[in-house]
């Protein structure tokens, strides 16, 4: 039985799509590419904003139609999307056979043979242990590890608690198996990631572990580069900055959603920090680790924003200079409690002030750059690009899919995955070229 599956938004989802093939694969089912040729058909869904929640119907949408055309039998539907509007798409989707909520997707063996009705002779007890994984991310080199579930933050603009449940995090000695397997398969860069990473052990060790955690991951043999991705500013305290000091392994990089720099939206977005208390933290943070890369995302045009806090926002971009910055427009999300905040700000309003503050950050981007122009760094081979005869690969400054690239030239072959000296020798607002230094 061949499985297609298409799997949705962040990388947290890309990790549980990762587990449900590991799942699927022990239960003997295997994987196409192609959905005209598989038998059933899966969708990891998202529904974070607006458009993922297109994109998570589009997908739906097109692949119905290979239960028309190819030879799948069933369309089962998974993620946040089924979570959310569970009754609307079994109402609206009469095409998808199953809507498989987050916390079954342990169960995902069981409810593909329901839905084919396969016979088991003999059914295999399901543990859906941690550490088991069938790895997606081209050249294996570079991974995620999911290192809790679910949130407590309760941030009036999201969604994720309803869906996710409260913040639970995922057993220390689980986390290092799964690490220690991925290192066996090939993965040099681990990528830490949950919904907020600082508050790992939490609920379980009754206080944060995250600086424990990063301490025996720098013991696993074969990683290289161990990211942090998604760390409140609350939760950015000296033990944590000590823990990336102390580790060699831990790259100087911190991703650390800040959404907004007006105390009166940050209130309104219920948010735990101020702005003082924001860039109390990035200036810790730059003093105790000088070579560090802060990454951040905002939000523009949450209601009741006005231009002053625009502007206020707009400023602080600039006074701080964050080294990687997204930014978009506020998505307006049923069942959230900002869904009704009066003040929304109207779709084109946002998205222009969306470009502002993305045009801010490539100016301060492209005056970074130009700054590392004739410096030697260490950039890991991503990839070769033969029309333009240069090589690809990203620093400990540019996190996987979402920061920048550094274009290069080698004289020599080299193989994805491996690390190397770059000599850089120009720039754009987000990316540099280079030359391979011996």
């Amino acid at each position: 039985m061949e499985v297609y599956f298409a799997s949705l938004g962040c990388d947290k989802n890309l990790v549980d799509t990762e587990h449900m093939l590991s799942l699927l694969k022990e239960e003997g089912f295997s994987f196409s590419e192609d959905p005209e040729t598989a038998d059933v058909l899966v969708v990891n869904t998202c529904c974070f904003i607006l458009d993922a929640k297109q994109e998570s119907i589009n997908t739906i949408l097109e692949l119905a139609e290979y239960k028309k055309t190819g030879r799948a039998k069933a369309l089962i539907v998974t993620g946040c999307l089924g979570e959310r509007y569970r009754e609307e798409i079994k109402e609206s989707l009469p095409e998808v056979d199953r809507v498989v909520d987050i916390r079954s997707q342990k169960e995902i063996a069981g409810i593909l043979k329901d839905a084919l009705k396969v016979k088991e002779e003999a059914k295999k007890p399901k543990t859906g242990t941690a550490g088991r994984r069938v790895l997606t991310t081209p050249g294996l080199h570079s991974s995620f590890l999911k290192i809790a579930e679910g949130c407590d933050k309760a941030c009036t603009y999201c969604i994720i608690p309803k869906l996710r449940g409260p913040y639970k995090s995922v057993p220390m000695e689980d986390l290092i198996a799964e690490a220690e397997e991925l290192a066996a398969a090939g993965v040099k860069e681990l990528n830490l990631v949950a919904q907020e990473t600082g508050k790992y052990g939490i609920d379980l060790y009754g206080e944060k572990r995250l600086p424990r955690l990063l301490d025996r991951l720098n013991e696993v043999e074969g990683l290289r580069w161990i990211r942090l991705l998604y760390c409140y500013p609350e939760e950015v305290d000296d033990g944590l900055i000590e823990a990336i000091l102390r580790n060699d392994k831990v790259c100087h990089y911190l991703d650390m959603p800040i959404q907004h720099a007006s105390d009166r939206v940050l209130r309104a977005m219920g948010r735990k920090t101020g702005k003082q208390e924001i860039a109390d933290t990035v200036r810790r943070l730059r003093e105790k680790i000088p070579d560090i890369c802060l990454r951040t995302t905002l939000i523009a045009g949450f209601p009741g924003e006005t231009e002053e806090d625009f502007e206020e926002l707009l400023s602080f971009v600039r006074e701080i200079g964050f080294d990687r910055l997204g930014c978009f427009p506020y998505s307006r999300e049923e069942g959230t409690p900002a869904y009704s905040f009066r003040g929304q700000v109207p779709a084109a309003e946002k998205k222009k002030r969306a470009k502002r503050v993305i045009e801010c950050a490539a100016e301060i981007s492209s005056k970074k750059n130009e700054r590392r122009v004739g410096t030697v760094e260490r950039v890991l081979v991503e990839g070769y690009l033969p029309e333009e005869e240069v090589y690809l690969g990203r620093t400990y400054r540019d996190a996987p899919e979402i920061d920048n690239y550094v274009f290069f030239e080698s004289e020599r072959e080299l193989m994805t995955g491996e690390l190397v000296n770059v000599r850089i020798t120009g720039f754009d607002d987000y990316d540099v070229k280079g030359e391979l230094s011996l």
